[in-house]
């Protein structure tokens, strides 16, 4: 049985050797039993899903969820399952890649591209988490003035006082934080639930929603929402972050111990990210009960939405949930944040920074801004910080996806575990599809 950590040769496929394991104080660090039930097995890599499946219901989803619903009421639930379908797709082959070749994305892009190529796509992916850490810093500090009336600008400031939470979770052992995220996506599953019981949403449009519109293509406001959606849902950090984590498991390096890896891994994240579903569904689907029903159908804002929801359910408790809602959620993102900001830093420049550091760095590129824009230009101006992030990530994603259906793709990188030929098309479909709509998307952003 080889139980030990991959060696670091060069091998066939790669221009570079692999120096270190992926997040290495946490590498192989979590048993997976040999015997057992596959339930045993399964429960051994539960985890590691649920923290990829933060980033798809990140304070970023919530302004074009809560748009999509209340301008077209359920149509665009479609939309919301084909995007998450694609981000399945996506992860499994993320997890895939890690557990065959031991590198996370960002070392293999190090490992197998010239070196200016891979610093021009490190700054990109760091560019995109430091977006992403915006949406989540704005998210939390708008969710903590709706709680407790706290100024942007103090919200701002406080959010960026969750480092030292983090440092404290690290401590603990990885398993701690997977169930941390864990725990807070339940509560915001939670909250949803209530929210939907109160709405009262129509059942036979949520299922009529699911089904694709050619109204989606042939109305331009709606294609906009959609792709705007499409853009929102899909982040690029996930796709480094999920193939090294799957790493903290410790599976039997062998030919058979790979694939049950690759299987138990893949059902991990696809569950995961079916919960993940849900939760952009809800959003949808209560504005669409609330504020479409109502005739309020240019809401886009989360404050709007959070006031309006009081009179419209009848009840205080309805915009406490949203808010509470978003709050675990921007918290959640900050701790994938977190370890997505270490993945890429040490995968693409082969350095390691000391925890501290490397948080204080990620927390000051998103605070800084964020204090800046809401000291200046006020709510509004977060609100268009809020959108510009968005578009970061829509312009970082098609450089994340690409080498990742490049290396699962290739025979000599992957070996019999290549992708097969019908998940090659299906993968550079999907890669097409995503490069087309997020250049409409930017095009209309700037141009539109």
């Amino acid at each position: 049985m080889n139980t030990k950590a991959i060696s670091s040769e060069t091998g066939p496929g790669w221009k570079r050797q692999r120096t270190q394991g992926s997040l290495p104080e946490v590498h192989r660090s979590l048993a997976v039993p040999l015997k057992g039930s596959w339930l045993k097995k399964f429960l051994a890599f539960f985890g590691p899903g649920y923290l990829v499946a933060v980033g798809y219901m990140d304070p970023g989803n919530w302004a074009t969820d809560i748009a999509g619903g209340s301008k077209f009421g359920y149509t665009l639930l479609s939309v919301i399952l084909v995007s998450n379908l694609m981000a399945i797709l996506l992860q499994a082959l993320s997890g895939k890649l890690g557990i065959v070749t031991g590198r996370d994305l960002a070392q293999a892009c190090r490992d197998h591209y010239r070196k200016p190529v891979a610093i021009v796509l490190w700054v990109l992916c760091e560019l995109a988490i430091a977006a992403c850490d915006l949406a989540e810093v704005i998210g939390s500090a708008i969710a903590l003035q709706l709680l407790f009336g706290l100024p942007l600008l103090w919200g701002v400031i406080i959010t960026a006082l969750d480092v030292i939470v983090i440092l404290l979770l690290q401590n603990k052992g990885f398993r701690f934080i997977e169930s941390l995220v864990i725990v807070l996506m339940l509560t915001i599953g939670g909250c949803f639930a209530v929210e939907l019981f109160l709405s009262k949403p129509d059942t036979t449009g949520i299922l009529t929603g699911f089904v694709p519109s050619s109204e989606i293509v042939t109305n331009p406001a709606m294609l906009y929402i959609a792709i705007g959606i499409l853009g929102a849902t899909v982040m690029p950090h996930n796709l480094y972050l999920h193939s090294s984590i799957v790493q903290t498991r410790r599976f039997d390096l062998s030919k058979e111990g790979k694939k049950s890896a690759i299987r138990y891994a893949t059902a991990d994240s696809t569950i995961a990210l079916f919960f993940a579903l849900f939760i952009n569904a809800s959003i949808l689907i209560l504005s669409a009960a609330t504020f479409h029903k109502a005739g309020l159908t240019e809401v886009a804002e989360i404050q709007d939405a959070y006031h309006m929801l009081t009179p419209l359910l009848g009840t205080t408790v309805g915009s406490i949930l949203f808010a509470v809602a978003l709050l675990a959620s921007g918290q959640n993102s900050t701790l994938t944040g977190t370890l997505a900001g270490q993945i890429v830093m040490e995968g693409f420049l082969n350095i390691r920074l000391t925890p501290w550091l490397r948080r204080l760095i990620t927390r000051l590129i998103a605070v800084i801004p964020a204090v800046i824009v809401t000291a200046v230009a006020g709510e509004k101006g977060t609100v268009d910080l809020l959108i510009l992030s968005q578009v970061i990530l829509s312009l970082q994603l098609s450089f994340a996806v690409v080498p990742l259906v490049q290396f699962t793709s290739d025979r000599r990188k992957m070996g019999e575990f290549v992708n097969p030929l019908w998940v090659k098309i299906l993968a550079w479909t999907v890669t097409a599809v995503i490069i087309l709509l997020n250049a409409y998307l930017l095009y209309q952003t700037f141009f539109g």
